[in-house]
């Protein structure tokens, strides 16, 4: 089985792909509470995005909660746009909490959807990002099945990065940076598609409810408007982004 956590595509594109490779099924953290018993010695793999240089407070959050049986060769996938930072050690200290040994970390680069910094308006470049990662998803695919061992993330960094930028994340994921523009068409895909229930539709246009959320900014890159905003500017500029395996999700 392999769990995946995915705000724009990535993460769940590589789970599919890797789920596929082995004849097995990808399932959302989203849809899958966090209560697993699987066959004895069966194949457990997790996926999910780096943010800021750690795992998402939502995959995060999740793995906390995990209660698992039965799971052999245990494997974590960690998508990024420049480095995986801690996420390799930080998901094998939490699965260790949990009896579970996880046998290998892995990283995947593809394009940053942090676009409050990264760019991501050239669709060429993008494309080419993408093309680029099947080459790296396909070299998981072939460790995972050779059951290679040890963290293989690559620009990985200590667990103890994370006293520096998890007050960043903190920070980041207040809900007050969001804003709104008046491009908004009130359709309620933001709110819908929100994983923490973060945004509500109030008197036709989304209000953000809660004072943090997941920063996944799945409500920005899924906006048919392009009316959500982060930040000071640049995400106007920056454009939007989803992974071609999003195009028909609703």
């Amino acid at each position: 089985m392999i769990v995946y956590f995915s705000g724009t595509g990535n993460s769940r594109h590589v789970a599919e792909r890797i789920a596929a490779a082995l004849g097995d099924r990808a399932v959302s953290t989203e849809k899958q509470e966090p209560r697993l018993v699987l066959a004895r010695g069966e194949l457990f793999g997790i996926v999910c995005p780096t943010y800021w240089w750690e795992l998402p407070p939502f995959m995060r959050d999740w793995l906390k909660r995990l209660t698992l049986d039965g799971a052999g060769y245990t494997f974590l996938v960690a998508t990024c746009g420049t480095t995986p930072g801690c996420c390799g050690e930080d998901a094998r200290r939490l699965l260790k909490k949990k009896g579970v040994k996880l046998s290998a970390s892995f990283s995947v680069k593809m394009p940053d959807t942090w676009t409050p910094v990264f760019d991501l308006s050239d669709s060429e470049k993008v494309a080419e990002q993408n093309r680029q990662a099947e080459g790296f998803i396909d070299e998981v695919i072939r460790r995972v099945k050779a059951g290679e061992t040890g963290n293989h993330t690559k620009g990985r960094m200590p667990l103890a990065t994370r006293l520096l930028t998890h007050p960043l994340l903190n920070s980041a994921r207040r809900t007050r940076h969001f804003r709104l523009e008046d491009a908004c068409v009130g359709c309620g895909r933001c709110a819908g598609g929100c994983p923490v229930s973060a945004i509500e539709i109030r008197e036709g246009r989304p209000v953000w409810v809660k004072e943090q959320c997941t920063l996944c900014l799945r409500c920005l890159h899924r906006c048919p408007a392009f009316a959500i905003q982060y930040g000071s500017g640049a995400t106007g500029r920056h454009g939007q982004y989803v992974h071609p395996c999003m195009k028909d999700a609703p």
